[in-house]
């Protein structure tokens, strides 16, 4: 017999964190029925389902799913115009509504499924040295790498 230990694959407790592009995003907008409904707030994909009757299809905040809608968030705006990562021209109330929001309604309600690109990689493709994984919930660096 060998003395070799056996190997078992185990699955993550949960699903891993992926990295989403845009035109990935767009397709978890809430349209597509038995689909999950995602919602990025400061480039973090939260999994935003579970509040279909607020996010869904037809529902007052579909708007901003499907994409990153950090400005929108902030400006506490649904104009398509701010529908939007970019933070540029934010006022300092805004800003501060912006961190409350994303830390006491998406961080503390909904699962983060990944992050989205723009967050991870530099414009050029390098990596943003910036990111941090492990500032977020429902992480942990030995189940995702």
């Amino acid at each position: 017999a060998s003395a070799e230990p056996e190997l078992r694959f185990r699955p993550p407790a949960e699903a891993p964190v992926r990295l989403f592009t845009e035109p990935e995003l767009a397709r978890y907008d809430g349209h597509q029925e038995g689909q999950p409904i995602y919602l990025a707030v400061k480039g973090v994909v939260f999994d935003v389902t579970s509040g279909k009757e607020f996010y869904g299809k037809g529902a007052p905040y579909n708007a901003l799913v499907g994409k990153d809608s950090t400005r929108g968030v902030a400006k506490m705006s649904l104009d398509p115009a701010d529908l939007t990562h970019d933070t540029t021209g934010l006022t300092e109330e805004e800003l501060k509504s912006l961190d409350d929001i994303f830390n006491n309604v998406y961080k503390a309600k909904y699962p983060i499924v990944g992050y989205t690109s723009r967050r991870i990689l530099n414009e050029d493709g390098s990596p943003n040295l910036d990111f941090k994984p492990e500032d977020q919930p429902h992480f942990s660096i030995k189940d995702e790498f």
